[in-house]
């Protein structure tokens, strides 16, 4: 038996599987922040960028929250309030019902400035191929 067949079992082979978002996810603690963004959201100095964009759509943020879900628990979430006025209320209510999965987690909608000046304090960004517009958010873990 060689050493990759004895160890071959322990290849995580559920849930996340991308080595750069678990690393990421491993450290985050108590009340940091975490921003799910869109495929055209501008990078921050100094925040960590873990790039999962494959092509425009693909993965979208919907995607991101649902793998989190299971493994990462939520307190806060973050989102323009534009996403409102500038989505179709489907795509809305898929936003909301996913934020709902996340249980116990209160939701803010703010001015999309105000939404802007919460990144620069998140311990990591997830970047996605989403081009839905205003479609970010900041999940706050608890």
């Amino acid at each position: 038996m060689t050493t990759f067949d004895k160890f071959h079992h322990l290849m995580i082979q559920h849930g996340i599987l991308n080595p750069h978002l678990l690393s990421l996810l491993a450290r985050v603690r108590h009340t940091n922040t975490l921003v799910i963004a869109d495929w055209a959201f501008p990078n921050f100095p100094g925040i960590e960028i873990v790039d999962l964009s494959v092509i425009k759509g693909l993965p979208t943020v919907l995607d991101i929250l649902q793998a989190l879900q299971p493994v990462f628990k939520v307190d806060q979430i973050w989102q323009a309030e534009q996403f409102l006025t500038t989505n179709p209320q489907d795509l809305v209510k898929q936003f909301d019902q996913a934020f709902s999965s996340f249980a116990g987690a209160a939701v803010t909608r703010l001015e999309h400035g105000s939404f802007k000046k919460l990144v620069p304090s998140a311990i990591g960004l997830i970047r996605t191929g989403d081009p839905t517009m205003y479609g970010n958010v900041i999940l706050q873990s608890a």
